[in-house]
């Protein structure tokens, strides 16, 4: 079972304050396990800013892009890659977290900071990889949080074509079990390709009513 760590000693205010246009909720900080956790049990998440040095940017946005387990889209093309992969999960969580924070990839965003907050997350039990594997080497994946019935995706990469939906498709059938209806994947923001794949965007008020009972449901048999 995942490991509890110490309370955060930050408080990120009532959600009810928030800018009603703004995504961005907060600034400041730390990136301590604790304050992890507090953060996503509120509905909040972190970015680096672009400017090295500044502190931690947290966001709540307002249109949350989520994929509700049987809102899941996989078309007869994609139904045929997944047969080329095998998936596995947390066999390379390391690999998959520096995959996602490749320098050359234009979306990059993983900085020293939140690689070191991730790993220490997963030590504990709390961060997950999904992995898609072909021919024994790692084409992709994805990385997340998991809390109880949430999975709040963080990153996904592929080296090989298709292996990044692979394994999201991967992610949903572990997470299908009799709970299945209850559980919830964050994604953050939507975009035109997570949409094809069955993502849907919600209030920010929407999430935040949802969430404390996504977060009291069972956590999944994999992540447990």
């Amino acid at each position: 079972m995942p490991v509890e760590p110490a309370p955060s000693v930050w408080s990120f205010g009532n959600p009810a304050a928030y800018e009603q246009d703004d995504d961005l909720v907060a600034i400041g900080a730390d990136l301590e396990p604790g304050t992890l956790l507090a953060a996503y049990r509120r509905g909040l998440f972190p970015m680096p800013s672009s400017t090295p040095g500044d502190p931690t940017y947290w966001f709540c946005p307002v249109r949350r892009g989520v994929l509700p387990l049987e809102a899941l889209v996989v078309s007869r093309s994609l139904r045929r890659s997944c047969r080329d992969f095998e998936i596995r999960v947390d066999t390379a969580f390391e690999e998959v977290l520096d995959g996602c924070a490749d320098p050359r990839r234009a979306s990059g965003w993983i900085d020293g900071d939140i690689r070191k907050a991730y790993l220490r997350l997963h030590h504990l039990g709390w961060a997950h990889s999904v992995e898609a594997w072909r021919d024994g080497r790692l084409a992709g994946g994805l990385y997340g949080v998991a809390i109880g019935g949430l999975f709040a995706g963080e990153s996904m990469f592929h080296r090989v074509r298709d292996a990044s939906k692979v394994a999201l498709v991967g992610l949903v059938e572990l997470l299908r079990d009799e709970h299945a209806r209850d559980r919830l994947i964050d994604v953050q923001w939507g975009t035109p390709h997570l949409a094809s794949l069955g993502v849907v965007e919600i209030s920010r008020a929407a999430y935040l009513r949802r969430l404390p009972g996504v977060l009291a449901v069972s956590p999944a048999a994999v992540f447990s």
